[in-house]
């Protein structure tokens, strides 16, 4: 669950079905057909009702056949992600065979302005006339209909000043320097953003986005080949989850993960439902090839709905996030401090909802509380906190600024999954996630509750728990293969396994796999002989 600094302009509906009447062929005095019901939004019927006969209403229809993602399997991540692509696509020829035509034509008689397929969910985006809507509402195969709704960028809380420690307090509070003091930087991890975009020249965040033609989108199509941010917010997200220390000081969680992006922001600070829905579905094919798989491990999204409620627009995509072993993690949003404040896509079931709070542990006024909205009985709004209080990140034209909120909260456990599952490629993410919640500080009253949910992330409590569980921590493929053994290794491993470290080869390329796992024997045996003294570790 979650949802971070950004506003829906709408907030959700309810949904209303509705019985659209059309009048038969005979033209006046004829029996209306009596249509078969789709669910339609309210504001979609208001929409009808106040549109002249030639203007265009942009909707979203979803159609009633929809994949199973959860029953879509494989042996490997790569696996899941090409099987579950074909089936979707495969769902999304089969199911629009029939209605894309009648769009198609409808288009060339001016009633359809636009429409965009889409295979994440079976559907499409449709801006047409109140008459073409009223007919799709009619046809047997439409499940539902909703507005394609504008949504504002994130708004921000400045009034922090900066952090001047090496390692960042917000970095070193959650327990990333642990982590990689075992050499575990979150190298072979891809993270992905859904924000305002990405200033990709910005020195702590060049050389480490992956970069290629399946590495930016920007469904706008106002950047269409270099991420580029104007706003700030996409910069700032990103650089929790994976800078450097260019700026005197380490600012990432994860600075050898690896970075794509895409700017459901337009320049001018607003998104729509059906930009949202293009981001998602290219999160899980990138370069287009469904043989290739090429989707990120994590997406942070520091946005959501403006007003609290459920609404479960995107629950299709992700649930086919999941399915891809793509962890969705959203903030929960700045509703605060009144309870029952959560707002959607955060508190969908599928999503994991992150809380601020400042370095000392204590709740952000403004961070959004439980209980959920959308009912989940076993479960608490938020699920986790992070520090979330002028927080030293990246910023445009390469430089630093310290904002305050809950979308700065989000990237610290997206950051801290690319870790782990740096340290723990074979592991399932639902496991990693499970594995982050069970070890959270309890920051509340004793237990789970909606203030701080089940409490603050502590990667390396984390760490020690898989590693205690699975037993083999790896290291990744793309090992530094000049990499300096350290004062802190030897207390950390022992001096025979930092031995063995040292003694590695540099991987052949056709060593390592497209996500930067290692295939690596060697790597394996090092990993095996650590975790059998993980429990004893102190941290470092």
């Amino acid at each position: 669950m979650s949802r971070c600094l950004t506003s829906f302009v709408f907030g959700p509906a309810l949904l209303l079905a509705i019985a659209v009447g059309i009048p038969d062929a005979g033209g006046a005095g004829a029996t209306p057909v009596t249509p078969l019901r789709a669910v339609v939004q309210p504001d979609v019927e208001a929409a009808i009702q106040a549109a002249s006969s030639d203007d265009s209403i942009p909707v979203i229809v979803k159609l009633k056949d929809q994949t199973n993602v959860t029953a879509i399997g494989g042996a490997s991540r790569a696996d899941r992600v090409v099987a579950l692509v074909t089936a979707l696509k495969a769902k999304a020829d089969a199911g629009q065979a029939d209605l894309a035509p009648v769009l198609q034509q409808k288009r060339r008689e001016g009633l359809v302005k636009d429409f965009i397929p889409f295979w994440v969910f079976n559907g499409f985006a449709v801006s047409a006339t109140a008459e073409v809507i009223q007919e799709l509402a009619a046809r047997p195969e439409v499940l539902s209909i909703s507005l394609d709704r504008r949504i504002a960028r994130p708004a921000f809380d400045t009034s922090s000043s900066e952090g001047t420690t090496p390692v960042e307090a917000n970095i070193a509070v959650i327990g990333a320097p642990a982590v990689w003091e075992l050499g575990f930087r979150g190298r072979g991890i891809v993270v992905a953003n859904m924000d305002t975009g990405v200033d990709v020249y910005h020195p702590d965040l060049l050389s480490r986005w992956r970069g290629g033609s399946n590495s930016w989108f920007d469904p706008n199509g106002q950047h269409p080949a270099t991420p580029t941010d104007v706003s700030g917010h996409g910069t700032w997200t990103m650089g929790v989850m994976v800078g450097g220390e260019a700026g005197g000081t380490n600012i990432g969680v994860a600075p050898d993960a690896r970075w794509v992006g895409v700017k459901i922001f337009d320049d001018g600070g607003t998104a729509t439902v059906s930009r949202i829905h293009m981001g998602f579905q290219w999160l899980l094919d990138p370069d287009g090839q469904t043989a290739t798989p090429d989707a990120p491990h994590i997406v942070n999204n520091s946005w959501g709905f403006e007003s609290p409620g459920c609404d479960l627009e995107f629950q299709p995509d992700l649930q086919a996030l999941q399915a891809a072993w793509i962890v969705p993690v959203f903030a929960a949003g700045n509703s605060g401090p009144a309870s029952g404040t959560s707002v959607s896509p955060a508190n969908n079931p599928e999503a994991l909802a992150v809380g601020a709070t400042d370095n000392a542990g204590i709740v952000y006024p403004y961070s959004s509380r439980g209980p959920s909205a959308c009912g989940e009985q076993d479960s608490t709004y938020p699920e986790l906190v992070a520090p979330g209080v002028g927080v030293r990140t990246t910023d445009l034209y390469g430089g630093y600024y310290a904002p305050t909120g809950t979308s700065l909260a989000a990237p610290h456990v997206a950051g801290g999954l690319a870790l782990l599952l740096s340290a723990f490629p074979n592991v399932p993410p639902d496991q990693v996630e499970a594995a982050l919640v069970a070890s959270a500080v309890d920051l509340g009253p004793p237990g789970p509750d909606n203030d701080y949910g089940y409490g603050g992330i502590d990667v390396w409590a984390a760490f020690q728990a898989l590693a205690a569980e699975h037993g083999t921590p790896v290291l990744m493929g793309d090992v530094d293969c000049d990499r300096e053994v350290t004062t802190a290794d030897a207390s950390a491993i022992s001096h025979i396994v930092v031995g063995l470290i040292a003694a590695l080869p540099c991987p052949e390329a056709a060593d390592v796999d497209r996500d930067g796992r290692a295939a690596m024997r060697d790597a394996l045996l090092v990993g095996r002989l650590a975790a059998g003294l993980i429990d004893n570790f102190p941290p470092p």
